[in-house]
């Protein structure tokens, strides 16, 4: 696997979700930076070694800039 897409979405108690694309994985965090931390155990923890994607994209379907910031890090 080259890549895994995340659906990153405003929790209604607050917060972050990130929801992968055709992978049982799902991650939440109270900020963004948090959040890219997240997935990034969150997709360690669900492949084997050496079997993860190279890259992890974050879709954003929150339209503030603190998240833009946080992801382009």
């Amino acid at each position: 696997m080259d890549e895994i897409i995340f659906v990153v979405t405003e929790a209604p108690e607050g917060g972050y979700t990130a929801s992968a694309l055709g992978e049982s994985i799902f991650t939440e965090a109270d900020d963004a930076v948090s959040l890219r931390v997240q997935v990034r155990d969150a997709v360690r923890c669900h492949f084997d070694e050496g079997k993860g994607p190279r890259i992890i994209r974050l879709h954003s379907c929150v339209t503030t800039s603190l998240l833009y910031d946080a992801f382009a890090t």
